[in-house]
């Protein structure tokens, strides 16, 4: 006899010392339980055949509502109850997750002769996310990610070897870029700001990422993914990479905007599993 169930996030995930209170049809509280380090809430107090008012809360969740049935024996299953973070923005579990290059892609996007755009995309990088905190409503995490500057891909050689040249990455004095973000702020349902900077041509700037987690789930090598698009705009200026030949008709020929595109897969642990 007694309630029993689960609270969870959308993703499946555990939410630690959810609190789970019942109120019968007048009102007065019957019972009151918390959810242990599985989500799961289990308590045998007596209560009487009949339905009740079931309301589920945890620090940085909407609390959810819903009726119970009590039956004969004495017994309520909730089942799994899915609370969704204040706002309606998400985030993986607590923990590391390394970033896969191999199902992940870094690019940006430069407008060219004013009139289409040009892709491109690094082939080399990694880094690590490091979600710190889900359930105080003030999250904190930290990003790390590094990118081989001569790992440009435009799909044309001359210009890969031009963007790699001092006019523009300067591969040789500079061959890493790097992120280094140190805080997230919700933005909306399921979206963030990741706060960071960004070390590019020897130039060190505040760049804001604004990010979407797409959510996660298992992957047939027995692990556990998170997926997230996010994207920023750069000028190319603001890191000392001046060079704008302009042709005959006056128009530049690569714009002074970069737009970045990142779309990432994480797998939870501090490092990938082996292949």
């Amino acid at each position: 006899m007694g309630l029993q169930g689960h609270v969870r996030t959308r993703d499946g995930w555990a939410i630690q010392h959810a609190i789970v209170t019942m109120t019968d049809m007048s009102g007065a509280q019957v019972l009151r339980a918390t959810a242990d380090e599985e989500g799961a809430v289990r308590d045998s107090s007596a209560l009487a055949p009949g339905p009740y008012t079931v309301v589920v809360t945890a620090v940085g969740y909407a609390p959810a509502a819903s009726t119970a049935l009590v039956t004969r024996t004495g017994r309520a299953d909730l089942g799994t109850v899915v609370l969704t973070r204040q706002g309606g923005a998400e985030l993986p579990a607590a923990g590391a997750w390394s970033i896969d290059p191999a199902h992940s892609s870094v690019g940006a996007v430069a407008q060219h002769l004013g009139i289409s755009s040009v892709r491109g995309r690094f082939t080399e990088f990694g880094g690590r996310i490091d979600i710190l905190d889900t359930g105080s409503g003030h999250e904190r995490a930290s990003v790390e990610a590094v990118i081989s500057a001569a790992s440009i891909d435009t799909g044309n050689g001359l210009r890969d070897k031009h963007l790699r040249s001092p006019d523009f990455l300067d591969v040789e004095r500079y061959p890493e870029i790097t992120y280094s973000g140190t805080g997230l702020t919700p933005a909306g349902p399921d979206r963030w700001t990741v706060h960071g900077r960004l070390s590019l041509h020897g130039v060190v700037r505040d760049v804001d990422l604004d990010l979407n987690y797409l959510g996660t789930g298992p992957d047939p090598w027995g692990g556990v993914r998170a997926a997230f698009h996010a994207t920023a705009e750069l000028h190319r200026e603001d890191f000392a990479i001046n060079y704008n030949q302009v042709v005959r008709a006056g128009i530049a020929a690569i714009g002074t905007t970069l737009r970045v595109e990142l779309d990432i897969q994480a797998v939870r642990g501090e490092s990938l599993p082996e292949a």
